[in-house]
Order: structure tokens, then C-alpha cells, then sequence
């Protein structure tokens, strides 16, 4: 049976005074399987109020876990109604830059990085499943089949999107301390993830239909307010808010990054 490890602190603020959460059935989830706890279980920082699983995955279990890929995941699906999603996104971040090299991360279906390069980014993938990275290859995209903190490119990124990512990560600050790395000193990060300081996910909650508390691929439920806080101290400002329309009651942020 894969087994989480254990977090002995604060994956943000390293504090060592956690409470549990919360706890939920995550069986109903499309890539559960017997092998998994069939129980989530939550806990929450005392200092810095962050909700974060009791544990992770390690890189060996996490390979298997999700070694399954949801449809929505496969590059190409949905793709017309995804570039129309996609598009609205770039606009929003058209204001702020207009070209250079945009990396996405964790690139799934490749609908944004694909629309993105319509409008004249040059584009760069990275996803941890290698079917991916074979297929955005296949179409004459740079793509690679690893971990932002393992990456390196010829030349700095004007763009770097997150989209749905960071609460998969186990320990989100080497994520963003890589993005930063990563950018041009002009450059901007986009981010988007459920937000759980949204009244959305407060009635969610009530109705018990929130989806999340359940969701085997998440490790962080981050709020906006915990959000801003984390980029702010990871050398990022944040430029702008936004309701994302990628999935139920998630935001969208773009921060610029602090030289």
C-alpha cells in the first residue's frame, strides 16, 4: 500500500504546531485505488493557518499513484472549447507582457501553452507524465518531462504559468523559488488554484459537495490571502485577482517578479 509521508511541520512557515483538519473519503476519486488510504486527512498550521495534507507521496510512490492520466489531462482534449478558456486567460496577461518565452507547467491538455503561442509567445512545457511530453514534442514544442526545480533553460521566461499546479506540490516553495529563478526580471507569474477563501467554497462546504476535500492529487488548499502572503515572501508581487474558469471556485492571480 503506498503510505504518505508524514509532515512534521509547516510545509510553508516550518511551524511544528499542526492540528488536524479535516478528514474525507477520497474513494469516489477517478484515480483511487484499493492500494491508497481510502481516507484524506487534513491538518492545519496553528501559526501561519495553512491546510495541508498530513503527508506526500514520495517521488516513487507518486509515479505510480498517478501513473493514470483523466482525459481532461490528455494533450488535445477538449481543445476547442479549451483555447476559448485559454484565450481569456493570455489576455490577462497581455497587459503586462506581450512576448518572449511562455513556460507552462505541469501543461496537461496543452490548451493554454497552444494558445499562448497563437499569440506570439514562444512556447515551453513541462508535465511529469512522459506521454505528454511526447506528444507536445511530436508537434515540434519544446517539452520536458520534469520538475520545474530540475529545469533549466537557454534563456529566461517572460511568462510562467502555474495553472492548477502548486497544490500538487509537496513543498510549494521550491516550486516558486525555481519560477523565480526562471523568470526575466521583468517577467510574470500566472497562478491559479482553488481558492478557499471564496464564499463558493464556504457553501461548498456546507452542502458537502466540495470536491476538494477528496481530490488525491492535491497536498495544499491555499486562500487567497495565504496565496499572497507565500509570493510576497518568495520574491513575487501580485499584479492582479481573477475568478478562473477552469474549474469550481478557483482564482487566478498574476504577480510580477520583485528584483
Amino acid at each position: 500500500m503506498a503510505a504518505r509521508i508524514p509532515y512534521t511541520a509547516c510545509p510553508l512557515c516550518e511551524g511544528p504546531q499542526i492540528a488536524e483538519r479535516k478528514r474525507a473519503d477520497c474513494t469516489r476519486h477517478p484515480l483511487y485505488r484499493p492500494a491508497l488510504p481510502a481516507t484524506m486527512i487534513w491538518k492545519q498550521c496553528q501559526a501561519c493557518a495553512h491546510v495541508f495534507t498530513d503527508g506526500y507521496f514520495s517521488t516513487g510512490d507518486a509515479e505510480v499513484v498517478f501513473s493514470a492520466i483523466n482525459d481532461s489531462q490528455k494533450l488535445g482534449n477538449d481543445i476547442e472549447r479549451q483555447r476559448q478558456v485559454s484565450a481569456r486567460m493570455v489576455e490577462k496577461v497581455l497587459p503586462y507582457v506581450t512576448a518572449g518565452t511562455w513556460l507552462d507547467v505541469g501543461f496537461g491538455n496543452g490548451a493554454l501553452l497552444l494558445t499562448a503561442q497563437e499569440y506570439g509567445f514562444t512556447p515551453v512545457g513541462t508535465d511529469l507524465r512522459a506521454q505528454n511530453t511526447a506528444a507536445l514534442k511530436s508537434i515540434n514544442i519544446e517539452a520536458h518531462a520534469c520538475d520545474i526545480t530540475a529545469l533549466t533553460l537557454s534563456q529566461p521566461c517572460a511568462v510562467i504559468s502555474m495553472a492548477d499546479v502548486l497544490e500538487h506540490m509537496p513543498f510549494p516553495k521550491e516550486g516558486l523559488r525555481a519560477a523565480h529563478r526562471l523568470l526575466a526580471d521583468d517577467g510574470v507569474l500566472f497562478i491559479s488554484m482553488p481558492n478557499a477563501d471564496s464564499m463558493l467554497w464556504r457553501i461548498l462546504d456546507v452542502t458537502e459537495a466540495n470536491p476538494y476535500w477528496g481530490e488525491l492529487e492535491h497536498y495544499h488548499n491555499f486562500g487567497r490571502t495565504r496565496l499572497y502572503a507565500l509570493l510576497r515572501e518568495m520574491g513575487f508581487e501580485p499584479l492582479r485577482y481573477g475568478v478562473s474558469e477552469r474549474y469550481r471556485a478557483c482564482m487566478e492571480v498574476i504577480a510580477k517578479k520583485k528584483r
